[in-house]
């Protein structure tokens, strides 16, 4: 399966836990999940494209599948089509920074999570994307681009006053950084481009074999460089900010 930003671990998957994904996309953390973990899984997206490819993967998965349940439904993350208190668990990767109203993401995630219930919200940090924002221009005017650069402690105030306490931190994807950098330096020159295409190759060869080299370097990379930030929470019942 795909690469993934969220570390189940912090989220303490056990078995009959329902865990929503919010954006789920095409699904690498929704079938991440739902491989490595005995809790039903939901995948919701506005995408319908980004969802059939997630059904194909899923069923890619099919002959050795789980018993667990994985479900996808197209859905807007800025109104969630279920009721009040309906999962145990929700991700939330690489979204918010899509959505103008980020916020109102964030008080569907309360209402919909359970009381106690952990919350696992991932975001570009903030200077790998200004540095691409200043790079190239199209980085974030293309359609369904990146609208905004978060700041992690503005991030997580803003979580915060939405009923939620922080539990911990941690950063991702250091060696993808470098990746961005030169996508965003040869823009105009496209994914194709020679050095551009020898760092995917190198990514996607990370990917499949996990040298212990390179998984220790991004290791003590990620505080320095890390491309994504990611927030773990624990909802906190009352009263929700507006």
């Amino acid at each position: 399966m795909s690469l993934t930003t969220i570390e189940f671990r912090h989220l303490h998957l056990a078995p009959g836990l329902r865990l929503l994904d919010v954006g789920c996309g095409e699904g690498r953390h929704a079938i991440s999940a739902w491989l490595g973990y005995p809790v039903e899984t939901i995948g919701v997206d506005r995408n319908a494209a980004d969802l059939a490819t997630a059904r194909s993967r899923a069923a890619d998965f099919a002959a050795g599948s789980p018993a667990t349940c994985l479900h996808w439904l197209e859905g807007d993350a800025l109104a969630l089509p279920f009721p009040d208190a309906t999962f145990d668990r929700v991700i939330c990767a690489e979204v918010l920074e899509h959505v103008p109203d980020w916020e109102r993401v964030v008080r569907e995630i309360h209402r919909v999570l359970k009381p106690g219930g952990l919350l696992a919200i991932s975001v570009p940090r903030f200077v790998p994307e200004w540095i691409c924002w200043r790079l190239a221009e199209d980085y974030h005017t293309v359609p369904g681009g990146h609208i905004r650069i978060f700041r992690t402690g503005e991030l997580r105030r803003s979580v915060e006053r939405h009923g939620f306490t922080t539990l911990r931190r941690h950063w991702a994807h250091a060696l993808h950084v470098p990746y961005w950098w030169l996508r965003c330096l040869f823009w105009s020159r496209g994914a194709d481009y020679w050095p551009v295409r020898q760092y995917h190759r190198l990514l996607v060869w990370d990917l499949m074999h996990k040298p212990r080299l390179t998984r220790t370097l991004e290791r003590l990379l990620n505080p320095v460089l890390g491309k994504s930030v990611v927030l773990y929470f624990v909802h906190q019942p009352g009263a929700v900010g507006s």
